[in-house]
């Protein structure tokens, strides 16, 4: 439910899809905020949201904190996904 949940929301998909769009493995903060018209403690809480639900990893490296999609749950969207074609 916690998952499904966090992707009720127009914001965290389309964060969830410039990560996945982006080219590179992970997105700094900093480049995500950059893409948004939303202040930095908004972007900050969609971003808690989508790590809380195990949809993205977070990595401190200095001031800054990089962004992944986690494979994993990915892996249980597409099981979802075939569950539903049945």
């Amino acid at each position: 439910v916690r998952l499904f949940k966090a992707l009720g929301d127009d914001t965290r998909l389309q964060i969830l899809g410039l990560i996945a769009t982006s080219g590179v493995e992970e997105l700094c903060v900093c480049d995500i905020e950059s893409h948004f018209d939303l202040s930095q403690p908004t972007i900050s809480h969609h971003l808690r949201i989508l790590k809380e639900a195990e949809i993205l990893t977070a990595e401190r490296r200095g001031t800054w904190v990089y962004y992944a999609l986690n494979r994993g749950v990915l892996r249980l969207l597409d099981e979802f996904r075939g569950l539903l074609a049945r």
